[in-house]
């Protein structure tokens, strides 16, 4: 069993070991595609493959749509080369489920594979000609947040940014610089509308590819490089629209234990290739079935009915209001909750954790105790169902190989946005009082207590990266468990405003975190003592 053109011919075998197929007739889908493409996708990666691919795979199998997807690298051109081309754009999906079982589907949505190259005319002056065509109504993006970025991590700006602005739209080469060309084509094929679609996850994501398209044009207008009337195009909503959108869906690196399933199946090739740039991509993609895509609806060249296909549309306000929902109260603090007590506990995996009682219990009092009561109910998602699935259905999910590890990763950059903005709230609000608020004070001090990098057996573990590592451990690292825990010294983090949304001294919580981080440093099993006596 071949991942290609050729291999799919034998459908019955396919079917037979489980797996459903495409329903339409893609040679048909891909002519109409070459020469009336309606959706570009920029990015290639896991999360692309698994969600909005099968989703128009979807929505061809139930004739909603007669065309499929044409997708660009931007990042690394090998993934084209070395993965998309030799399965001839046919990927696998491998959805792991909750109640342990797994579904098993050959996605053939994706028509046409790009590399984003500027050296490499042919490519480059096809990605030139489908910016051009009247059909085309979407160009959406999963190129990570850093994507968006023109600086660089210390504020200056990215040479080869710098060096598009001065050179203009002929050959960039950084990304934006490349996209930036591409919707000028379209604005010299007269004007044309189009959609540009931010997909990463990361809040008021149409902001960060506007701000970024808009400096390219603004500049290169400037210095008479390009027609002049491209930064109005940018501008005028009714021609170009950066619309917010909020994702949510777990892709984890396609794992060992996924490949064995494949391979006991009979399907051939499916070793995954590491790039010069370090990709590991495979011919499958394993992720979860909860999936969510909220996008402001606002396409001025039109769109397919992709509502069809499960995703949802709506105004910008309510795109915000289920992106705070998600990010600050019914999904994000949860993890880093169990990010921080997964590494002083000895956890390796966040399935295994929702089987430890006492931080089950932790994750739904934050969740639906002290956070559910500020919660905006967008409409579109309703916030206790919200949290219902990510604690029952996600979060158990034994398939998932996600590590408090990995989510540990940056915490002191995430802590404002998850608990500061519902210590907000409260302080903000007629009926709460910020004095209630007792679990989420319990993740600070165990914050603390996780930057001393002793678990809670009293041994050494490495710290996740963070940027803020240099400034917070200094304060903890002299401690030693059983030692008496001066709260004065770790004064100068609690009242930074900057790690934890607001100055925890005036907001009255600080004694309490200092409180909690000494009962968790009194020896061996103290952290989980304590949170056996608060919970």
């Amino acid at each position: 069993m071949k991942l290609n053109a050729e291999g799919l011919k034998d459908r019955e075998q396919w079917a037979l070991a489980g797996y459903s197929l495409p329903e339409f007739d893609r040679e048909k889908v891909k002519k109409a595609t070459e020469e009336n493409p309606f959706w570009i996708h920029f990015g290639s990666g896991n999360l692309f493959r698994a969600f909005q691919a099968n989703v128009v795979q979807n929505l061809l199998n139930q004739g909603v749509i007669d065309r499929g997807l044409v997708v660009a690298e931007g990042y690394d051109y090998e993934i084209v080369e070395k993965m998309n081309r030799p399965h001839d754009d046919y990927s696998i999906l491998v959805t792991l489920k909750a109640d342990g079982t797994v579904e098993k589907t050959v996605v053939g949505s994706v028509m046409e594979s790009i590399a984003l190259d500027s050296e490499n005319e042919a490519e480059y002056n096809r990605l030139k000609e489908i910016f051009s065509k009247d059909s085309l109504q979407i160009a959406s993006f999963t190129i990570t947040e850093k994507g968006y970025s023109l600086l660089d991590g210390k504020g200056v700006m990215i040479p080869s940014v710098e060096e598009d602005l001065k050179n203009g739209p002929k050959k960039p080469v950084s990304y934006i610089g490349k996209v930036a060309s591409l919707l000028y084509s379209r604005f010299q094929a007269g004007k044309k509308p189009i959609a540009m679609v931010s997909m990463d996850n990361c809040s008021h994501n149409g902001d960060k590819l506007y701000n970024a398209i808009h400096a390219f044009a603004e500049k290169w207008e400037e210095q008479g490089l390009v027609d002049q009337g491209l930064k109005d195009y940018v501008n005028d909503k009714t021609k170009v629209s950066f619309p917010w959108t909020m994702i949510d869906k777990i892709t984890p690196r396609p794992d060992t234990s996924v490949e064995e399933i494949l391979k006991k199946d009979g399907v051939e090739g499916l070793e995954p290739v590491i790039t010069s740039k370090n990709t590991y991509v495979a011919p499958f993609v394993n992720a979860e079935e909860c999936e969510y895509l909220v996008i402001e609806d606002v396409f001025p060249n039109g769109r397919p009915e992709l509502e069809k296909g499960g995703l949802m549309f709506t105004d910008r306000e309510t795109v915000n209001k289920v992106e705070k929902m998600k990010v600050c109260t019914c999904l994000n603090p949860l993890h880093t909750t169990l990010a921080v007590f997964g590494c002083l506990l000895g956890h390796k995996l966040i399935s295994a954790e929702m089987k430890d009682d006492v931080l089950k219990k932790l994750v739904e009092e934050i969740g639906y105790t002290e956070g559910l009561p500020v919660v905006v109910n967008p409409g579109i998602l309703d916030p206790k169902d919200f949290i219902d699935t990510v604690l029952n259905v996600r979060f158990p999910n034994p398939f998932m190989p996600d590590t408090p590890q990995r989510i540990a990763t940056d915490t002191s950059q995430k802590l404002a946005i998850r608990f500061g903005e519902t210590i907000k709230a409260y302080q903000a609000s007629h009926k709460l009082n910020v004095n209630d608020l007792k679990k989420i004070p319990l993740v600070f001090a165990g914050w603390l207590r996780y930057l001393m990098g002793v678990d809670d057996e009293g041994n050494t573990f490495t710290l996740s990266p963070d940027p803020l590592l240099d400034v917070v451990c200094p304060y903890v690292k002299d401690m030693k468990l059983g030692d008496k825990v001066d709260a004065a010294s770790l004064k100068p983090v609690l009242e930074n405003a900057k790690i934890f949304g607001v100055n925890l001294y005036e907001a009255g919580l600080a004694e309490l975190v200092c409180d909690y981080f000494a009962q968790m440093c009194a020896g061996k099993g103290a952290v989980r003592k304590t949170l056996e006596k608060y919970l």
